[in-house]
């Protein structure tokens, strides 16, 4: 029994030594190859990196770009090739092929391995050639646009090859342009480059645009018609896009206007007060989202990404229960007074700007964007960020909340009551002091919710509500004064007025043109584009 246990012991040892011998065998080979780019001039380089290549072994890709970084050196005392990093005085060794660590060595015992540019081109194809078929995607991706940038002819075959294998559509859309700009650079037969041509304009981005305007001085004669045909159709597109492009940015910028311009049509509309301080009340929810993150970051880190989630109700309360202080201290002192209110708010507003900045320090302070809305989202020329689209989304059901609770709640029913006819309205028994103090305090809430969704894109400091108190009254004049929907329209029409100005006259120029063509429209239609009715407003 114990002889037949040692014969299978000694079998099954003979088959490991067997089949771990090709791949020794292979790894002294590989070692070899790198040790031979330390030998010879730069014709000797070359071949060794080719036949590196030739191995698709992946531990080839991080040597080749230390040696185009000049981090490969040959050890003096053995002729060995290390990676070599800068420590101190002296450099820290690695094993080019398995990193391990071989100790530390001074300057003069290493010999640096030395290339020229065209060893540097060579060394980028290369490296392109080893990632192009990764099973990794972001890898794949980045040597698809190595090889556009670089377009070496001798890349085709294994192009081609991995263009067969690609299913991600991104990358073999980068791949076939990558192709088609090959087979321009190539002695293709004319109808081989001409669908080449088609394939790039099809395309229909500036990558495209690039390689068609620099084909049209290498092409023959008889293609440049075409050529510029594609040049053509791209310049229209390209157009049609940015068109796209200023819509969602001017959508995205209304649906700012539009959280910081809401809250001040409820409390203009109802009140009829002209509330300077509503800025404050924006960068209030902006310095609560702030907080709220610093407490999670010491007690609960790992509620971090859904801080955003916890500060919006936070805020609401917080800046909403400041408005009604407001109200009850300052404001219903002032009814009837539009001079007097204006200049109180005007000065409570600096006072919270001091207080805020006595409390935080003058500085930005940072705050946290979610993993969930960063990046961006690409359809076609068309680029939108995470960030900014959902904050269209919270405008979007902000608004929604506050039609609910002006048309379906008896407090929103109130409200509506005392903005067409107060003196009616407290007449029929409605306490107007009460709706006074809950409309001021929802609308400040609001403005807080607006300085949520505002640490997104924008810096949080005690100045952040003074960039956008003009362009909220702006938007509440323009769209009629407590009307939602004309707050609505207001915001989206300007938005996308200033972003399509932007390029001609300049964001500054277009805010005043902005502003006149507003005044302008005043002079006509005083009560904005949808005014209330009511009793107490008809002539």
């Amino acid at each position: 029994m114990a002889t037949r246990l040692l014969r299978l012991i000694g079998v099954l040892l003979a088959c490991l030594v067997l089949a771990a011998t090709p791949a020794l065998a292979q790894s002294q080979a590989n070692a070899a190859m790198v040790d031979a780019l330390g030998q010879g001039g730069f014709p000797q380089r070359e071949a060794a990196i080719a036949t590196l290549v030739a191995t698709g072994d992946a531990r080839v890709v991080p040597i080749l770009q230390a040696l185009s970084d000049g981090n490969l050196y040959t050890r003096i005392s053995d002729g060995k090739v290390v990676i070599a990093a800068k420590a101190g005085s002296a450099f820290a060794l690695k094993g080019p092929l398995d990193g391990s660590e071989l100790g530390t060595a001074a300057a003069g015992d290493l010999d640096k391995i030395k290339i020229n540019n065209g060893l540097r081109g060579k060394i980028r194809t290369a490296i392109g050639q080893m990632t192009l078929l990764s099973t990794d995607r972001a890898t794949r991706l980045s040597a698809a646009q190595s090889i556009l940038k670089t377009a070496d002819p001798t890349t085709f075959e294994l192009l081609q090859t991995a263009l067969a294998a690609e299913t991600d559509p991104q990358i073999k859309s980068v791949m076939e342009l990558a192709e088609a700009v090959i087979v321009l650079k190539t002695d293709a037969t004319l109808e081989q480059k001409r669908a080449a041509i088609q394939t790039v304009a099809g395309h229909g981005d500036r990558d495209a645009l690039t390689v068609l305007t620099a084909a049209l001085t290498t092409v023959p004669d008889a293609l440049k018609p075409d050529v510029q045909a594609g040049i053509d159709a791209i310049n229209r597109q390209l157009q049609l896009w940015s068109v796209a492009q200023n819509l969602a940015y001017g959508v995205s910028l209304g649906s700012v206007l539009l959280l910081a311009a809401i809250g001040l049509a409820i409390t203009f509309g109802v009140m009829g007060v002209i509330n300077m301080a509503h800025g404050e009340m924006v960068m209030l929810g902006a310095y609560v989202t702030f907080v709220v993150q610093q407490l999670l970051q010491s007690y609960a880190p790992g509620a971090m990404e859904w801080s955003l989630v916890i500060a919006v109700p936070a805020a609401f309360l917080f800046t909403g229960l400041v408005g009604i202080a407001i109200e009850r201290g300052i404001i219903r002192w002032l009814y009837g007074r539009p001079l007097e209110t204006l200049l109180a708010t005007w000065g409570l507003s600096l006072i919270l700007q001091q207080a805020v900045r006595s409390i935080f320090g003058p500085t930005n302070r940072p705050v946290l964007i979610p993993q969930w809305m960063t990046g961006q989202v690409s359809l076609g020329g068309l680029d939108i960020t995470w960030n900014r689209l959902w904050i269209l989304v919270f405008a979007i059901l902000v608004f929604a909340a506050l039609q609910l609770v002006l048309n379906r709640t008896p407090l929103g029913l109130q409200m509506r009551a005392v903005t067409q006819n107060r003196r009616m309205a407290s007449a029929m028994g409605i306490r107007t002091p009460f709706v006074d103090a809950m409309t001021f305090g929802l609308g400040s809430g609001v403005a807080g919710l607006a300085g949520v969704a505002l640490t997104q894109i924008d810096n949080v400091s005690p100045n952040l509500g003074q960039g956008y108190i003009i362009d909220s009254f702006m938007v509440v004049v323009f769209g009629g004064v407590g009307n939602l929907w004309g707050t609505l329209i207001g915001a989206l029409s300007i938005g996308v007025a200033n972003k399509f100005m932007e390029p001609y006259f300049g964001a500054v120029l277009g805010k005043i043109i902005i502003l006149v063509l507003i005044i302008l429209f005043i002079q006509r239609r005083p009560r904005g584009l949808f005014a209330l009715k009511g009793r107490a407003v008809e002539p």
